[in-house]
């Protein structure tokens, strides 16, 4: 079933939307958003590109929250099935967030930042209700933000470097 205008219209853009246009960047409704699913080189070259050197995948859309405070730790280890007391500066840990009966409420990425400040990544289409478990169950001195809005995220396929804004 195709998309209309009108419901194009009303899905959200990435950052980067404006820059997937102009490489002609064929965009398709996604989790609320409308993201590039090729450019005209095609996906064949795509792919060969991506397993010889590297590319990049714009996942603006994903959700973003940051956990933060004296409890933050606490907290990420009642909610998630992981432990995060071992991790250092700038890893990153798969969870998935469990409910009460051991069923799961989502899977998501947990980044350390710095003792007390943990970035959390979740699925673009979960993001609000992640959230919003997250803040029903908070305990203690911690903060959830929601900073989704603000952040263009980049995936690169392949290896290299990088680290946290010190401003988190």
């Amino acid at each position: 079933m195709a998309t209309t205008a009108t419901e194009t219209e009303n899905l959200l853009r990435t950052p980067l939307y404006d820059t997937h246009v102009k490489y002609g960047g064929k965009m398709v409704p996604f989790a609320g958003y409308l993201l590039p699913v090729q450019y005209e080189t095609g996906v064949i070259k795509e792919h060969m590109a991506v397993r010889q050197e590297c590319g990049l995948f714009d996942v603006s859309h994903m959700g973003e929250i940051i956990c933060k405070g004296p409890d933050a730790l606490k907290n990420l280890n009642m909610l998630l099935t992981n432990d995060y007391r071992v991790m250092a500066e700038g890893q990153a840990r798969y969870s998935p967030m469990c409910n009460e009966q051991g069923g799961v409420v989502d899977d998501l990425i947990v980044y350390k930042v710095r003792d007390g400040c943990y970035f959390i990544v979740v699925n673009a289409s979960n993001k609000d209700k992640d959230y919003a478990w997250m803040k029903s169950r908070q305990f203690g001195d911690v903060s959830f933000e929601d900073i989704s809005s603000s952040v263009a995220q980049l995936a690169l396929q392949g290896q290299g470097p990088w680290r946290f804004s010190e401003s988190l």
